[in-house]
């Protein structure tokens, strides 16, 4: 019987606000906090966060990783935040020999914090921060099969209460985020989000064909109208290449005005 892998994609909003009390945010902040109510506490957490990427992959090493705001324009309020999760060497370390294993050179970087793809979703859904965390680096190349196999390479990992979490947002169109819907751009979000949860919860797909349909992810309807570069969205390439399968749950929910999505395996 095989290890049951879990693993969540999830939609991290706009910067700082959904830490803040931003209205268009509340969707989003009760999911989180609720799924992880529901859930089983993880023993530890490796993050691929949309806002680090490098020329391989990288993996944070330190004991105590500091947290980068990697934002600007906010209010006082968003550059006090704290998290200060306690990192986890011994995972990296077999982290990368999992990667390596499977042809893949990683990185360790012990200097590296935690950006705020880590830290605004994780404090609202372990808001006590002891809970240890790692973060994996996207791929500077962007190549969606390079990400799932990222994803396959990490079911050698033998803590079956591991969390795996891909942060990144469904829809990351930043001017259509900053403007009022149309008429267009809602078809747009809409058919996107049909194609992706269909794509990553539909029974009826084999795996073979979810698997073909993520990597031309491009040929999904209105894919680069939502995705005008696809950081945000290799994420969950990651969390599917580890768990192999449809996701158990999906959550349709509204941020900032557009239909977003999250996946849970």
């Amino acid at each position: 019987m095989s290890t049951p892998r879990h693993a969540l994609y999830l939609s991290h909003g706009g910067g700082p606000l959904p830490l803040l009390g931003d209205p268009a945010h509340a969707d989003m902040v009760q999911c989180l906090e609720d799924l992880a109510a529901s859930i089983d506490r993880p023993s530890a957490m490796l993050v691929v966060s949309a806002h680090w990427e490098e020329s391989g992959p990288t993996l944070t090493s330190g004991a105590t990783p500091p947290l980068i705001f990697d934002y600007s324009g906010f209010p006082e309020a968003a550059y006090a935040v704290t998290y200060p999760c306690p990192g986890n060497p011994p995972l990296a370390r077999a982290v990368a020999a999992r990667l390596a294993d499977a042809g893949l050179d990683a990185r360790l970087d012990g200097a590296r914090g935690f950006d705020h793809g880590l830290f605004v979703p994780l404090k609202l859904m372990y808001p006590e921060a002891d809970i240890p965390c790692i973060q994996l680096s996207l791929s500077k190349d962007l190549d969606p099969e390079l990400h799932l196999e990222l994803g396959r390479a990490l079911q050698g990992l033998d803590d079956p209460s591991l969390l795996v979490i891909g942060s990144g947002f469904s829809f990351h169109n930043l001017r259509e985020l900053r403007s009022a819907p149309t008429p267009a751009s809602k078809a747009a979000n809409e058919a996107f989000e049909a194609w992706l949860v269909e794509t990553c919860g539909s029974s009826e797909l084999g795996e073979g064909e979810r698997r073909a349909r993520l990597i031309d992810w491009e040929s999904a309807p209105s894919a680069r109208d939502c995705h005008p570069r696809e950081e945000h969205l290799l994420p969950l390439h990651v969390c599917y290449g580890y768990a192999g399968s449809a996701c158990s749950r999906s959550f349709e929910l509204t941020i900032m005005n557009k239909q977003a999505s999250m996946y849970l395996w």
